[in-house]
């Protein structure tokens, strides 16, 4: 019974999606957490009674990071083809997605980062700059160590947004599990194929929230 309901399920077709869905997530992570954590500080920062409050450089940061959060992904990965062949020399596979993934979540990250400065008790600033610390010292020694189990929720809750910002982008060719299920589950209604594939997204989301809570409470009992 179980190899007539799964008759078109290639493995090895689902095994290398996987590995290109786990690559595109993996890269595009690392990449939105280097530009998300910068932009979240600066946002932080260059707000009002922040301390380089600076209304312009605020006003235009969040500006785009609203604009860039604002637009549906599957938009996104169509406007940004240009740019993307421009950067990595093709808008296909694992290097044709991660530059759109990476403008489609650093912004979010970033938003989450900035929440978590905020949350972070003014008393702890306010010691480190008594002691004479600089704004840079008062970043990296005070906030951002303070800050660090809402950095890693919001890594962990990023992540996830880019397992589903994955699956969109198999609609332009990517690879990954998304372009198998969008080739086979949609175009040739092989119901066994795109049950497989959401079976293992769903898979995917709950071990990166496992390994993310466990983050967050390893740093909050640090």
């Amino acid at each position: 019974m179980f190899d007539n309901v799964a008759k078109n399920i290639d493995w090895t077709e689902i095994g290398r999606a996987t590995i290109d869905t786990l690559l595109m997530l993996g890269g595009s992570l690392v990449l939105t957490v280097v530009l998300g954590v910068p932009l979240g500080v600066l946002l932080y920062l260059s707000g009002k009674g922040r301390l380089a409050a600076n209304p312009v450089l605020n006003a235009v940061l969040s500006f785009v990071v609203n604009v860039l959060r604002s637009v549906p992904f599957i938009i996104l990965l169509i406007v940004m083809l240009p740019v993307t062949v421009l950067l990595v020399g093709t808008s296909l596979g694992v290097a044709g997605a991660i530059p759109p993934l990476v403008v489609g979540a650093a912004p979010f990250y970033a938003r989450l980062v900035e929440t978590a400065l905020r949350e972070v008790d003014k008393g702890v600033v306010e010691a480190t700059q008594a002691m004479g610390g600089s704004t840079f010292q008062i970043v990296t020694r005070a906030l951002l160590p303070e800050a660090l189990p809402g950095v890693f929720a919001g890594a962990t809750v990023t992540a996830i947004a880019l397992v589903s910002y994955t699956a969109m982008a198999g609609v332009v060719g990517a690879g990954g599990l998304g372009d198998l299920a969008v080739r086979f589950g949609y175009q040739r209604f092989q119901t066994d194929v795109m049950v497989v594939t959401v079976v293992l997204l769903l898979v995917l989301v709950q071990i990166l929230q496992m390994i993310g809570d466990r983050l967050v409470t390893a740093v909050s009992h640090r």
